[in-house]
C-alpha cells in the first residue's frame, strides 16, 4: 500500500531524528555555487540524500545532495547541501519535502540562497541581493491539492514572505561591515532555459530585480507552515534587451563561487544575532 504524502513526510523525519538526536531550530537551503559555506560549518553529523526515505536526490551540477547537521556562527543548523528544482522533473510537493520535513523536525528559520540573473539597472556580476519579495511565474503551486491543517492554512497570506526583522537584521551588519548589499524582489520561474532579452525585459517592467529557478516553492510552503523566512541572491549574470553576453551554467557557478565569502559573512554574522 502506498504511503501518502503526509506519511512519508512524517516517516521521513522520524528517520532523521533516530541518526542525528537533537534538531535545530534553524535551516539553511544552498544553492548554486554555494555550496562552500559547509566548509566553515563544525559538523557533527552528515547523511546523504541517497540513505534518507522518501528524499529526492538532486541531478544538477553543483549541488551535492548531503543534509548536514552542525554549528555555524555559534548556532546549531541543518543545511541542505543541494536543491531540488521543478526543472529536473520533480513535481512542486517533491520539490518542498524537505520544508515539510523541517517544519516536522522543529525548524523555525529558514536560510536560502539562489544564483539569479539581474535586469535591475543598479546590479553587477557578483552582488548579493536581498529578496524582498518575489514574483511567482511557475505553473504549480505547491499547496495545491489537499491541505494538512496541521501543516498550516488553506489559504496562507504572503503578506511578508521573507522576514522584516531579518532583512532589517543583514542591513544593520552590512552598514557595520562596509558590505555593498542589493534589494530587490525575486522572480521565480521553471526553467531551464535562461531567458530571453525579451523575456528579462518584461521580468522588469511587472516589478522584478532578478530572475532564477528555484526558491519560491520553498518559501510559499516555508510560509505555509509558520517559518520564517531569509532569503539572499548573488547576481550571477545581467539580463536585457541590450545586454549581448550568453551565460552558460558554468560561469554562473564562478560568479556565485566569488560571492561566496560576502554571504557566508552575512549569514554566519546573523546566526550569531539569532
Amino acid at each position: 500500500m502506498n504511503k501518502t504524502y503526509f506519511e512519508q513526510v512524517k516517516e521521513t523525519a522520524a528517520f532523521i531524528k533516530e541518526k542525528v538526536g537533537e534538531m535545530p531550530h534553524i535551516a539553511i537551503i544552498l544553492g548554486t555555487g554555494l555550496g562552500d559555506l559547509v566548509n566553515h560549518i563544525e559538523i557533527k553529523t552528515e547523511l546523504d540524500y541517497h540513505d534518507i526515505p522518501n528524499f529526492p536526490v538532486s541531478t544538477v551540477e553543483g549541488h551535492s545532495g548531503k543534509l548536514i547537521f552542525g554549528n555555524l556562527g555559534g548556532k546549531y543548523v541543518m543545511a541542505m547541501q543541494g536543491r531540488f528544482h521543478y526543472y529536473e522533473g520533480y513535481d512542486m510537493k517533491q520539490v518542498t519535502f524537505p520544508v515539510r520535513v523541517m517544519k516536522e523536525l522543529g525548524v523555525c528559520t529558514l536560510f536560502v540562497s539562489n544564483a539569479s540573473g539581474g535586469m535591475n539597472k543598479e546590479f553587477r556580476v557578483g552582488d548579493v541581493m536581498i529578496i524582498t519579495d518575489h514574483i511567482n511565474l511557475f505553473p504549480e503551486n505547491p499547496l495545491r491539492g489537499k491541505n494538512y491543517e496541521e501543516w498550516g492554512p488553506r489559504f496562507p497570506a504572503m503578506t511578508e514572505a521573507y522576514s522584516k526583522g531579518l532583512i532589517g537584521m543583514a542591513d544593520d551588519i552590512a552598514r557595520e561591515d562596509g558590505i555593498r548589499l542589493m534589494h530587490g524582489v525575486y522572480v521565480g520561474t521553471p526553467g531551464p532555459t535562461f531567458e530571453t532579452p525579451a523575456e528579462y525585459e518584461y521580468f522588469r517592467v511587472i516589478g522584478g530585480d532578478a530572475v532564477g529557478m528555484s526558491t519560491v516553492p520553498e518559501v510559499i510552503v516555508a510560509n505555509h507552515a509558520g517559518i520564517r523566512v531569509f532569503g539572499v541572491s548573488v547576481i550571477t549574470d545581467l539580463g536585457g534587451k541590450d545586454i549581448t553576453e550568453v551565460p552558460t551554467h558554468e560561469e554562473v557557478q564562478k560568479a556565485a563561487v566569488k560571492a561566496q565569502p560576502v554571504m557566508t559573512h552575512i549569514i554566519k554574522r546573523m546566526l550569531e544575532r539569532i
